[in-house]
């Protein structure tokens, strides 16, 4: 049985059919039966064949034949003409006075060219290899430190009066959110790497095909991927965070981690909820600068939710949702249940995809690639703005089925603790209409919405009560103001799309019109994220582009 297999395995058969091999021909480098030998003359008249027995074949170089001159091959390439010529055709009037060079000592130099390149990547794979056994040891290291942050908080936490739960709680979303900002970063380079290490190996495997190949074009036509290979993925130096705490009996209790500092004073407790803040104040540039221009796919984009890493989902009036890098790399693609589309897209602290779906009336997360439903909105009501704020509360806007009616409803979990729709006098908060309504909590607590249907910002406090409205025209504007959707920053900073007046506008967390973005190239803005470096991801409806802005120094 063994022995059969192995003389199965060692037949050579002819190259123009299935028949064991017989004859060769040295001229053109093929293995040939006995009833394709004149088959194989036939086909190629015009050329010499020295047919011997496959036996004494004589292995060469295959030139190519020379389409001027009949029964030559082009052993020389002229290099003015950049072609491959034969003898003939060297004293010819098409090339007299041409510079030639031997087609085997071009080949022989490549040759040698693909095998240095080749060792060279090899080695490459080596120090990626060695990057991917330290980037998972950061990993780990990374891991374990954050679970000991959690410890020590949990620690801590018994130390201070039941009202301070709600720092606490802020101190570990935030160190979800650190980590995952940390280990998706992480796990983003090694995924590099291993993705070069796999394109490598691939080539590798085509080189060492190309070297075994007797054909001319197989080797001449060969294009080098070593420059690409040289830039391998650094691993990112990124700073673990370090808790810390100060405890004055009966004065202050305090707590710090990265830049973020809590402090407790026995005069304020009923302050609590506001005391986490930046330890470092953000400043708006005094002119907006575009520092990517992100090409994408998507015809008539509609929404932007930046997930962290550099990365944004984004959606236009189909049912699919796409991740997409700073360089339009697409990193991931999701297909909705909507029957339409998604009429707005989040991400969680987590990092995790939420959309809503007004057709069918429910709000769904995407989790390991398959979508939950999260909440089931009331017959009679259609969900289409979407915010999920630092404790992990959803806020959706909502619209009656026939559009006359707007409210935002907060949810924990699936259950409705907020809804706000009228104000003290009875009068709608929001005005009915055609256009979506967008939403997004700030971090003073405000809700703030976008209602185009009124061109108008609507600002109401954490109770519900209208705050302010805002609907100016930005400075030299023509047109009046048309706002889409809408985002808050570190700062409180409100910003808002206007798209017929082609800009951003940039209020403070009292309606105070800061900036105007409108050199940008901002035709048509409709998305809007910000992410915590203090960029603005913009999707423009018309182009699909999304661009970079950075705004805060």
């Amino acid at each position: 049985m063994t022995t059969a297999t192995s003389q199965a395995q060692e037949l050579i058969t002819c190259d123009l059919c299935v028949k064991p091999v017989q004859q060769f021909c040295n001229s053109c480098q093929v293995g040939l039966c006995e009833d394709c030998i004149n088959k194989h003359v036939k086909s190629l008249k015009s050329m010499k064949h020295d047919i011997v027995p496959f036996t004494k074949r004589t292995v060469q170089l295959v030139f190519p034949q020379c389409t001027s001159h009949s029964h030559q091959r082009c052993e020389v390439h002229c290099q003015q003409c950049d072609v491959p010529v034969c003898i003939k055709c060297l004293t010819g009037p098409k090339h007299k006075g041409h510079e030639f060079h031997d087609m085997a000592d071009i080949i022989a130099t490549n040759r040698e060219k693909i095998k240095k390149e080749t060792e060279k990547i090899e080695a490459f794979i080596k120090k990626n290899t060695a990057q991917e056994i330290d980037i998972e040891n950061k990993i780990s290291e990374s891991m374990a430190h954050y679970e000991d942050l959690q410890n020590q908080t949990k620690d801590h936490r018994q130390q201070w009066h039941l009202e301070v739960d709600n720092i606490f709680n802020k101190m570990e979303s935030l160190i979800q959110s650190l980590r995952h900002h940390h280990i998706t970063t992480l796990k983003s380079c090694q995924s590099q790497l291993k993705s070069q290490n796999s394109s490598m190996n691939q080539t590798i495997q085509e080189n060492r095909e190309i070297l075994k190949s007797n054909k001319v074009s197989d080797v001449s036509n060969y294009k080098s991927k070593l420059k690409e290979y040289r830039n391998i993925p650094q691993i990112p130096d990124l700073p673990l965070p370090s808790l810390q705490t100060n405890t004055v009996q009966g004065r202050e209790l305090s707590i710090e981690l990265g830049e973020y500092k809590a402090t407790l004073t026995q005069t304020s407790l009923s302050s609590l909820r506001d005391e986490v803040f930046f330890l470092s104040v953000k400043e708006l540039l005094a002119e907006a600068k575009v520092i990517a221009n992100i090409p994408t796919n998507v015809k008539n984009l509609l929404n932007v939710a930046y997930v962290g890493s550099d990365k944004v989902w984004i959606n236009g009036d189909d049912k699919m949702i796409t991740c997409v890098d700073i360089h339009g790399a697409v990193q991931d693609t999701v297909t909705s249940t909507c029957e339409t589309f998604p009429n707005d897209i989040i991400v969680t602290r987590q990092g995790e995809l939420i959309y809503s779906d007004g057709v069918n009336r429910t709000v769904n997360i995407v989790r390991d690639g398959k979508t939950e439903t999260l909440i089931t909105i009331p017959r009679g009501w259609r969900p289409v703005g979407l915010c999920c704020n630092r404790s992990g509360d959803i806020l959706v806007s909502m619209r009656t089925s026939d559009y006359n009616h707007r409210k935002i409803v907060r949810y924990q979990g699936q259950r409705v603790t907020q809804e706000i729709e009228k104000d003290e006098h009875g009068d709608p908060v929001y005005q009915g209409g055609q256009y979506n309504v967008y939403v997004v909590e700030n971090n003073n607590g405000d809700i703030v919405v976008s209602d185009l249907n009124a061109n108008t910002v609507v600002v109401v406090d954490r109770t519900g009560k209208v705050r302010f409205r805002y609907n100016n025209k930005p400075p030299g504007g023509k047109k009046s103001f048309s706002p889409t959707q809408i985002v808050t920053d570190s700062m409180g900073h409100i910003i808002v799309g206007d798209e017929f007046n082609d800009c951003l506008h940039i209020l403070d967390q009292n309606g105070q019109f800061l900036r105007c973005v409108d050199n940008c190239g901002l035709k048509r803005p409709g998305g809007l994220s910000v992410d915590s470096e203090g960029r603005l991801w913009v999707g423009l409806c018309d182009s699909g582009e999304v661009k970079v802005i950075q705004y805060m120094k």
